[in-house]
């Protein structure tokens, strides 16, 4: 936990059990972004088995969410943590809340690239392409972050979910469009439509944990405040 700067504790026991608390966040995090990658991946090559297998995947993460939310309850118990360290075991707790939701929604996503599209439909799916690689780079960034505790780096993430949510909103529009175009292609564009929902809520999510990481350094909660008192509190001032 030297990385994290909460510096070393009487108890050898207690650093042991935050490392390996914290190392097991890093590891389902990177088990949610292969899942949002594969699930992206398989959409746009319509790569049904690629889909599968992201399906397949999600029991781990939640097995996951069940060790690290035990693990986290017994350190409560038996080291009774204050200050910065009560702060981090709060925001690993919701952080793999919404990690294991992020799972979730990439499941959807695999879902739809289980579907078959004809060869005119394959268009809609090209339109997640671009949000879908939005918020997977907000994923991979806010999971660096949460690493290495940068407040910066969250605050960075957490300003570009506004510019996701306006990509989900376009492509929504241009959805709309297709469907009064060609009635007959609601069913399918029903569930691009839902694909790019799961996507705007995996920012959401990202955001999320940005917030808790800004929790943790500047111990204020941050959710529901201002632009302008988020940004005060993230400079310090």
């Amino acid at each position: 936990m030297d990385k994290l700067n909460l510096g070393k504790h009487i108890s050898g026991k207690f650093n042991e059990e935050l490392d390996t608390v914290m190392n097991k966040v890093l590891a389902m995090g990177g088990l949610v972004e292969k899942q949002l990658t594969d699930s992206l991946a398989a959409i746009e090559n319509s790569d049904q088995e690629l889909a599968a297998r992201v399906l397949d995947s999600d029991n781990k993460i939640n097995l996951l969410e069940v060790e690290i939310d035990e693990a986290c309850t017994r350190i409560i118990a038996k080291r009774q943590p204050t200050a910065s360290d009560l702060r981090l075991i709060l925001a690993i707790l919701k952080a793999i809340s919404d990690l294991e939701r992020i799972g979730d929604e990439a499941e959807r996503i695999a879902h739809v690239a289980m579907e078959s599209f004809s060869k005119d439909q394959e268009h809609l799916l090209v339109s997640l392409e671009n949000l879908g690689q939005a918020v997977l780079g907000m994923l991979r960034q806010v999971l660096d972050a949460f690493a290495r505790m940068d407040q910066e780096a969250a605050y960075t993430v957490h300003q570009q979910d506004a510019s996701a949510d306006r990509q989900y909103e376009a492509l929504t529009r241009q959805l709309m469009t297709y469907m009064m175009e060609d009635p007959r292609s609601i069913p399918k564009i029903m569930d691009v439509m839902w694909s790019a929902r799961s996507l705007e809520r995996i920012g959401d999510r990202c955001q999320n944990i940005a917030e808790y990481i800004i929790y943790f350094v500047r111990g204020k909660d941050v959710r529901h405040v201002s632009p302008e008192s988020m940004e005060n509190t993230v400079k310090g001032r």
